[in-house]
């Protein structure tokens, strides 16, 4: 069921999601995250996850319409001309087309070892602060076959704006554990016989292509600047490194994680 209203004011109350976009703590203290443009609300739309509001033009409005009458929950629709928007959000858009979504309930690595597929290829990530480039490496995980990211404690959230955003909404369908404690976690896969794999450009001896990524594996990124941190590296059971030309010490962590993904593919036929 929708519910459809032109605005007429913008300090209505149900519209401080959309005014304080830039304010990730608020919005994560209540527990819901702001989609940005045609496709990756199409995508929360069409997703499982729970749909608070969507902000568009007119225009817009009649192509989401089929969409929008499927959700099983009430979602309130608010229509305004693309300028009277930009009023709101207090900056420029291309599109116009904005939705409040609700963050999932956590999930546990217990949960998401119970559903995970065998062979299963985890990701998890160690301090990787940027929303932006924990968005792309969502997108990677999504498109190259992950069936789980763990976000280590000293990371982004995945449901902040811009990773939502950089993911292109690929985390409304990636199972996501955010954890207090990854060094913890990492041993715990590795007491089930999961390897955990480090993605490190200074590993001696081990490089991607002559590592083997069939069986039950969790690779393991860090941030750009710092890599991984020391009690995150030794939770491991190997670093691997992708070779570079001289001069080149490392890679932007979504394409190290699209490099490490696309071989763990390979290997396993998926591509």
């Amino acid at each position: 069921m929708i519910v459809v209203e032109h605005i007429d004011s913008l300090d209505r109350p149900e519209l401080e999601p959309y005014r304080t976009m830039r304010m990730q703590a608020e919005h994560r203290r209540q527990g819901i995250f702001v989609a940005e443009g045609e496709k990756v609300v199409r995508r929360l739309l069409e997703s499982p996850l729970t749909v608070v509001s969507v902000l568009l033009p007119e225009k817009w409005f009649y192509q989401f319409e089929p969409l929008l009458q499927a959700r099983p929950e009430q979602v309130q629709v608010y229509l305004a001309p693309k300028e009277r928007l930009e009023q709101l959000t207090g900056f420029s858009m291309f599109q116009g087309v904005l939705a409040v979504g609700k963050v999932p309930a956590p999930l546990s690595l217990e949960a998401l070892l119970a559903t995970c597929p065998r062979p299963c290829l985890l990701v998890a990530v160690d301090g990787l602060t940027n929303a932006e480039n924990l968005g792309g490496l969502v997108r990677n995980c999504a498109a190259l076959g992950a069936h789980g990211l763990l976000v280590g404690e000293t990371s982004s959230s995945p449901f902040l704006r811009r990773a939502v955003r950089g993911s292109m909404g690929a985390i409304f369908r990636l199972p996501a554990v955010e954890l207090d404690n990854l060094a913890e976690a990492l041993r715990q896969l590795r007491h089930q016989g999961i390897r955990c794999l480090a993605a490190h450009p200074h590993a001696q001896g081990r490089r991607l292509s002559a590592t083997r990524l069939t069986g039950d594996c969790c690779l393991v990124f860090g941030s750009e600047g710092y890599g991984l941190a020391p009690n995150i590296l030794a939770a491991c059971d190997e670093p691997v490194a992708i070779p570079m030309a001289a001069g080149i010490d490392s890679l932007n962590v979504a394409s190290a994680a699209a490099a490490f993904l696309y071989e763990a593919a390979r290997q396993r036929g998926w591509v």
